[in-house]
């Protein structure tokens, strides 16, 4: 909010009766409000631009030549999630901010599901010295499906409707359809109570198309980040809802996406880019926003247009362009400077007019808060685990072999196929089939509530040998496992609960490797470098069991999501995504 104080002293500024702070002079502005790129002096005082006109003559208490470089505004990742990416808040700074990105819309419900509204205020803790700007997209699904999951803390609309009102909320997080489709009543007042606050409601509409998407988006829903093809994005902009165009580690559909808007002409007025969940050693080796915008533009859009999309297109929608999203008066000073707008590689970047990064690099580490010690204790197994943990009985225990529902995975995207497999059975239990990639996967309740062990089978993963485990797994967050035998899924589960929450790699009865992340179970309270160094080697370990993925605890993170289509995986059992349902695994 701007204050009296700080209205008339801008306004006094730019009639020359104070100096300004900072003049950024023999730059090309890329004004995104007007489509312009032209030769100006930016002058900035107390965080704000005072000035961009060409003639303008301010004192100035310091004075930057930019050496004919473009000024582009501060980049906007229109939905992430922070613990997709390992780190905290401070730790991530120094992976995004280099790169150009200033604000961070950031959807908390992987914290949220795990320890509720405190977990979000202890995610905030240290929100006023960060080097970038965090906006809250207030969790809509605490839990996200209600009746097939157990997790760890609930946020029902009394709750979030006081959370929409912190300064930092600007929308309600991503809704998916079930809560409307079935016109579930306590998701229908998040909703209205959000709109009362002329704030925006964040979709998930995975799989919809036709008149479930025409009831999805009545209901307020303004925007989807789950469109992986043309037709799902003209589909969206044709209801009035924006595309928020995804890059993650897992969900990669800017080649798509970009090139069938290309191709059906239609208008990027209404396209944003957003990362979802991304692992920091991809940010830093391909980029975050920047990645998206450089993309953009090798496959044919304008530079321009890619830019607005990563900026004032973000800004509209969330209802904040009177702050930031371009380089004008009264607005935040977020402005990066680029010599080549087609690489778009930061060679500065100054948050709020101030210098926060130089040359790829934070100026000034962002120190990782010490986290309370409560949230640093959230996984506890109500009963051990063994191999007996992982059976899965057949219907028929004279059985040779049966049929049965098993996820196929989909290269480089997060939904499923339900493929109805034929399956061995031996001693009474459905087994893997190893030669067909079917392994079998499971879901761990790590709350200490039920001890509940969710069983199924997943096609994809190409594990030749041992098991991986992670207590990421969305939205739950309980933890999963996959394996080639039941026994070193029983040793990663375990080892995982044993570091209070990460990821682990166990092979012939062994931990191979594991990495601890104690923060909800979910983010490491190490730097950015040490972090990725560490997942380097998990991933290492991963590929000496013969799986060849790029992002394989990623991959297993998304498994069990119960909101997903086609099936999802959690403690409680198999989901049918579409029907929002149990199902058994065997037919």
């Amino acid at each position: 909010m701007r204050t009296f104080e700080e209205i008339k002293n801008t306004i006094e500024t730019g009639l020359g009766k104070h100096p300004c702070d900072l003049r950024l002079t023999n730059v090309k502005l890329v004004n995104v409000f007007s489509g312009e790129i032209y030769p100006t002096d930016i002058y900035i005082k107390n965080k704000r631009i005072v000035s961009i006109e060409p003639g303008a003559v301010l004192e100035a208490l310091e004075t930057v030549d930019c050496g004919g470089a473009y000024a582009v505004p501060g980049l906007i990742d229109s939905h992430m999630h922070f613990e997709s990416t390992m780190l905290s808040p401070e730790a991530l700074s120094s992976v995004v901010v280099p790169h150009g990105t200033t604000t961070l819309c950031a959807d908390l419900m992987e914290i949220a599901n795990v320890a509720g509204e405190e977990g979000l205020r202890a995610m905030l803790q240290s929100i006023d010295r960060l080097p970038y700007r965090m906006l809250i997209e207030v969790s809509s699904r605490v839990p996200t499906a209600p009746g097939l999951e157990t997790n760890g803390a609930t946020l029902g609309a009394e709750q979030v409707a006081q959370i929409m009102d912190w300064e930092e909320s600007v929308s309600l997080g991503e809704l998916d359809p079930s809560k409307i489709l079935f016109v579930k009543d306590e998701y229908i007042h998040k909703v209205a109570d959000t709109l009362a606050r002329r704030k925006i409601v964040n979709g998930h509409a995975i799989g919809r198309l036709g008149q479930e998407l025409n009831v999805y988006a009545s209901s307020g829903i303004s925007d989807d980040h789950e469109c992986v093809t043309k037709e799902e994005l003209l589909s969206r902009l044709r209801v009035g809802m924006r595309v928020l165009v995804r890059e993650g580690s897992t969900e990669r559909n800017v080649d798509a996406l970009i090139s069938g808007a290309l191709e059906l002409g239609c208008s990027t007025d209404n396209l944003c880019f957003c990362t979802d969940d991304k692992h920091a050693g991809e940010i830093m080796e391909e980029g975050h926003i920047n990645y998206n915008v450089r993309r953009a533009i090798e496959l044919g859009m304008a530079p321009m247009q890619a830019i607005q999309m990563a900026t004032i297109n973000a800004a509209r929608h969330f209802r904040m362009d009177d702050e930031i999203g371009s380089i004008t008066p009264g607005r935040l000073a977020d402005i990066l400077l680029i010599d080549d707008l087609t690489k778009m590689e930061p060679k500065a970047v100054y948050f709020e007019g101030q210098l926060v990064a130089r040359s790829k690099a934070l100026l000034q580490e962002c120190a990782v808060s010490a986290y309370p010690g409560w949230i640093k204790d959230t996984v506890h197994l109500k009963h051990p685990i063994t191999a007996d943990s992982f059976r899965c009985p057949a219907k028929n225990p004279d059985a040779v072999e049966t049929q049965a529902h098993v996820i196929g995975l989909i290269d480089v995207q997060i939904i499923n196929n339900d493929l109805v497999c034929t399956l061995p059975v031996q001693n009474g239990e459905i087994q893997r089939d190893l030669d067909n990639d079917i392994l079998k996967l499971a879901v761990v309740e790590r709350y200490g509530k039920t001890g509940g062990v969710g069983v199924g089978f997943v096609k994809g993963f190409s594990l030749k040998k041992g098991a991986l485990a992670y207590s990421m797994s969305h939205d739950h967050h309980n933890i999963v496992a996959v394996g080639v035998n039941d026994a070193d899924m029983a040793v990663a589960v375990n080892e995982v609960a044993r570091l209070h929450g990460g990821l682990a790699v166990a092979c012939d009865g062994k931990v191979v490797s594991s990495m601890c992340l104690p923060i909800g179970g979910l983010m490491s309270e190490c730097s950015a470098g040490e972090v990725m160094r560490l997942l380097d080697d998990m991933n290492e370990a991963t590929r000496a069991l013969g799986c060849d993925m790029p992002a394989p605890f990623m991959t297993l993170s998304f498994i069990s999501l119960p909101t997903v289509p086609e099936l999802g995986l959690t403690d409680m059992g198999l989901v049918d995504v579409l029907e929002h349902r149990l199902i058994d695994v065997e037919l």
